[in-house]
């Protein structure tokens, strides 16, 4: 597998929260190498990987395949198309950022910003009901293509930066993802000490609703969220981030289990993989939260690759961490956990 490549593949395939089919179907063909009978089921992309054993427990490997985005909620008189967030949009950047609306086509946009010199620079973040884009249609012409409730992403491309970096959008959670497919292939011809399942979620956005779901039906023992989490950048809390190319983030957490987190980090010790501890003090707002109480509640847990800004068209990864988080999930399946 090309790492990089696949990642770039699965953060640029469309797949805004409740409009997940583009990327979902993206992944589906890459997942089927590994779980030939893998499908979509309820929006979820879910395989079972290799020949399920008697007497294993079973783990489930999730990573939502969902994006932030928006939704088309009105047309104006004048043809700027007025939208809702789809998830944690970060508001202060959407003026004269590029879209595009998918509609019945696929419609090119910007979203409306007003000249510095006419505005009056009072500092206030833009509400979302304040967005409205351009797209150059009349409302008429709009109403052929566009309906409400379409929804809305931003227009980026992937780019390189230095090292092993890249930018783009999507990259949370795509990249968690192709760590997951990554780790797949690292496991090729290994025994697995649990009855593995992948789950590619959908709506975590939302409220993390396709591993609510996924979770009730799939009953797992284990469960581990491969996500994002927050890197440091210039600015910001170094104690509340982690740190590009030093490896996963293995979550620790009162509602996660000490005994999945534990063993992750022996796994990641013993074939002296790099890592770094996320330690919360509460909730963890991934999709561990719902696979931790799902039925009778799994044995949850995080593993994070670190990500500069968060929620935006330039999220920043380095690709040794998509790498190391899935040589640490390789290494955790194929051993039992301590």
């Amino acid at each position: 597998m090309n790492l990089k490549e696949t990642i770039i593949k699965l953060s640029e395939a469309v797949g805004a929260s409740g409009a997940e089919t583009p990327a979902a179907e993206t992944a589906l063909d890459m997942l089927k190498k590994y779980c030939p009978d893998a499908e979509i089921i309820n929006g979820n992309v879910i395989g079972r990987y290799s020949t399920h054993r008697d007497g294993l427990p079973s783990l489930v490997l999730d990573a939502h395949i969902d994006q932030i985005g928006m939704v088309v909620t009105y047309i104006t008189d004048s043809g700027f198309v007025k939208v809702g967030n789809l998830g944690g949009l970060d508001r202060r950047l959407l003026p004269a950022q590029q879209v595009v609306i998918h509609g019945k086509k696929d419609i090119k946009g910007v979203i409306c910003s007003v000249p510095p010199h006419l505005s009056r620079d009072d500092g206030k973040v833009p509400e979302i009901d304040d967005i409205a884009i351009d797209t150059g249609y009349s409302k008429a012409e709009l109403e052929k293509i566009v309906s409400l409730g379409d929804s809305i992403t931003f227009d980026v491309k992937c780019r390189c930066l230095a090292g092993n970096r890249i930018t783009g959008g999507a990259l949370d959670d795509r990249c968690g993802v192709a760590a997951i497919l990554y780790a797949l292939e690292l496991l090729e011809n290994r025994e697995t000490a649990y009855n593995v399942t992948v789950i590619f979620s959908t709506q975590e956005e939302l409220g993390e609703r396709g591993a609510k779901i996924g979770g009730f039906a799939l009953a797992p023992d284990v469960a581990i969220a491969v996500d994002v989490s927050f890197a440091y950048a210039e600015g910001e809390d170094e104690k509340k981030c982690g740190y590009l190319g030093k490896g996963a983030m293995i979550g620790i957490s009162p509602c996660l289990s000490r005994e999945i987190s534990q063993g992750l980090i022996n796994a990641a010790e013993s074939a002296n993989l790099p890592y770094q501890h996320e330690v919360m003090n509460g909730l963890t707002s991934t999709n561990a939260d719902q696979y931790a109480v799902a039925r009778e509640g799994a044995k949850a847990c995080t593993l994070s690759i670190p990500l500069r800004n968060m929620h935006t068209p330039v999220e920043v990864i380095d690709i040794d961490d998509v790498r190391n988080t899935a040589e640490i999930l390789a290494e955790f399946m194929g051993r039992a956990a301590e």
